[in-house]
Parts: structure tokens; sequence; C-alpha cells
């Protein structure tokens, strides 16, 4: 490990508002703060919104600073990744974000039932090849629902046709409610302050003339139980490479 990501890893142990839960720690203790997010941390009792995956923490910050009546935590499994978010918010002193250094596979160690009001799924790998690990799958629609109060939300933006497809058939054949669907964010139809926060890899995308999906559901489980839609669907080609040399 490179000595930046020690000095990242050593500063985010100072941050109060930065929890590092990875799976071998889980093993040996029970997370703190599950059930008690609102009253133990945050001190009020506004919604709770998750981003799942959340890289660098842009969107969880940016939220943050848009809906100050709203509690935000970024969640995902790189260190390295969140401190740039958390040295944001923790700098800029926002009492209403957090951040979760842990698997999403654990979100019911981490939340009560009931406890979050909004999940938001940001720029994740498309999956194209595993179903159970795409974030949108119904794998972890089940364990969305674990947590999310109901009447909850998803929101979904992402570069990849794939995993728009995907998850708009995957939405529609279960006949979940869709409040917003668009496969082109910026096309001047949809006015919303969201379209103010991007994250650098979507700007990434962006710049190489390459539209944003959208889509936002309100998840709940079908009588019978989930289905995966049977559907072709035709790979992201600009995908052949990794995303590191992707965005060179």
């Amino acid at each position: 490990m490179g000595k930046n990501k020690l000095a990242k890893f050593a500063e985010m142990e100072t941050f109060p508002h930065v929890f590092q839960y990875p799976f071998a720690r889980l093993q040996q203790e029970t997370f703190p703060l599950r059930g008690k997010w609102g009253e133990a941390f945050f001190h009020n009792d506004h919604p709770i919104v998750l981003e799942l995956g959340c890289g660098k923490g842009e969107y969880t910050v940016g939220l943050g600073e848009l809906y100050p009546d709203k509690n935000f935590i970024g969640v995902d499994v790189k260190g390295a990744r969140i401190w740039t978010g958390a040295k944001l918010s923790h700098e800029a002193g926002m009492a209403n974000v957090a951040f979760l250094r842990g698997e999403i596979e654990s979100l019911t160690n981490f939340f009560a039932p009931g406890e979050v009001d909004e999940i938001w799924i940001t720029f994740p790998d498309p999956q194209m090849k595993k179903v159970t690990k795409r974030l949108t799958s119904t794998r972890f629609l089940k364990r969305y629902l674990e947590v999310l109060r109901p009447g909850g939300r998803i929101h979904l933006k992402t570069d990849s046709p794939f995993l728009y497809t995907y998850t708009r058939a995957l939405v529609e054949l279960n006949h979940q409610q869709i409040f917003v669907d668009t496969d082109d964010l910026y096309d001047g139809s949809f006015e919303d302050k969201i379209l103010g926060i991007q994250t650098y890899y979507e700007r990434q995308w962006l710049s190489r003339g390459l539209t944003i999906k959208y889509l936002s559901f309100e998840p709940h489980e079908p009588e019978g139980g989930f289905v995966e839609p049977d559907i072709e669907i035709e790979p992201d080609s600009y995908r052949s490479f990794s995303r590191s040399r992707r965005v060179q």
C-alpha cells in the first residue's frame, strides 16, 4: 500500500463523521449506530439518504449542501476514495454528512429496518457479466428493502446504456412505481437542483459525448417475489478495458 493511501487512512481516523467497518471488523463487533443514526449521530429526526458506491463522495457532499434538512451517508468499501468527500465535508463543517467504509452487502448490519428514506446509486460498475453483482439486481433490491422505509425511493444515475436498459426492464417487469425515467438527463427537459451536482466520472463521460441516464422509483417486492428480466442487452462498447484506462 502506498504512503499516500496510508496517510489518507490515518487522517480519516481523525474525522468524527467517518466510520470504517469492513467485513472483518463486523465479525468482531456490532456496529453501534444501527437504528440510532438520527438520535446518536445526527441528533435530529431528518430523513436519512444513502449514496451507495459513493467513490470520492462528490454526490454525498453535493446533496448535503442542497438539502440541509436531510442527512446523507456515503457508503463505499474503498477508504482512499472516501477521503476526498470526507475531508471536504469535515473542513466545511457539514453536520448532515457522514461516510461509512463497508460492504454494501452488509447494509443490514449498519441500518435498522425502515431507517433509510432514500438510496442513490451513482455510476456503478454495470457488471455486464455478473447479474448478482449489479447494484440494481433483484438480489440487491431485496437488501435495500430491508432498510428502506415504506415508500422510500431509489435513484440510479449511470452512463451505461447496458445498466440503464437492464434496470428499466427489471423495474417494469416487477411493476415498481417509476417517478422519473430519462435516457438523457441533460437534454433540457428535466429541471431539478441535482443537475448541478456532477461527479468526477460523470464529467468524464459528458466530455466524451455520452448521455447520462436517470431512473427514480419506489421499490416493493411483488407477490411471488422479484423476477429477473430475460432479455438480450447489447454490451457497452466503450467498456472494453479498465475504468482507469477509459478515463485516460
